[in-house]
């Protein structure tokens, strides 16, 4: 299981918010790219990054910020935050951005979706964000119409290799992660499954290796300490 710890940037600085709240936000750095070479220091091989600026305006107001990081860290990076335009993919995809995520855009255009993985194939993932069973979108402001297994069984189906499950009510707040719908969903669907969301604890960590999913978001526990970066990508590997 490959560990992605996470980098949430807003004005140009790395961030974390309380449950997808902007009124919650705590900053923990100015500089990103040192917490970045700090993750590829301690074993990690992916960088999960979010641009919640872009993801208020569909824009890449830091994509000079994402481009030092992958110029300062060799880590695989993944970016997810507002990505609505086959544009702002290309522009992430040729500043070095190894996977591009989709949001509420995968959701609401499904043309662009199709275009997108027509065009770049595995290098393009699906957020299924999931707030009370079903997809949420727009910042998780809204539900939309699909459960979270209509909407995995609809994106397996359009060739979507990778998805990043988010639980809502987990993200932040230190509580654990979901650990049966992580399982339900790496039994139905043949993806990549990412797990998102309170993943809190190397407990939590070894729960989820354990299950055979693709991959595992540690965000705030590393911030707070309370995960051990390099004990739990050795987790990951199958080294503990």
């Amino acid at each position: 299981m490959i560990i992605f710890p996470a980098i949430d940037l807003y004005e140009k600085k790395a961030v974390r918010l309380f449950k997808g709240n902007y009124a919650e936000m705590t900053v923990y750095s100015d500089r990103p790219w040192e917490i970045a070479c700090d993750f590829a220091a301690k074993g990690a091989s992916a960088i999960h990054i979010v641009d919640l600026e872009g993801a208020k305006d569909g824009t890449t107001p830091n994509i000079d910020v994402i481009k030092k990081i992958i110029d300062s860290a060799d880590l695989f990076v993944e970016v997810g935050g507002g990505i609505r335009s086959m544009e702002t993919v290309k522009k992430y995809i040729e500043a070095g951005v190894d996977r591009v995520i989709l949001g509420t855009a995968a959701v609401n255009d499904e043309e662009f979706l199709k275009e997108a993985v027509a065009a770049y194939g595995d290098h393009i993932a699906v957020g299924v964000d999931v707030k009370d069973g079903y997809v949420a979108i727009k910042g998780w402001v809204e539900k939309s119409q699909y459960t979270c297994f209509d909407f995995c069984e609809k994106m397996k189906n359009i060739g979507v290799s990778t998805l990043i499950c988010t639980d809502i009510s987990k993200d932040g707040a230190m509580q654990g992660t979901n650990h049966e719908l992580y399982r339900e969903l790496s039994s139905r669907f043949d993806v990549n499954i990412t797990a998102s969301g309170g993943v809190s604890s190397l407990d939590d960590v070894k729960k989820l290796a354990d299950l055979g999913i693709y991959g595992a978001i540690i965000g705030k526990a590393y911030y707070t300490g309370a995960i051990d970066l390099e004990e739990a990508v050795r987790i990951g590997e199958g080294k503990e």
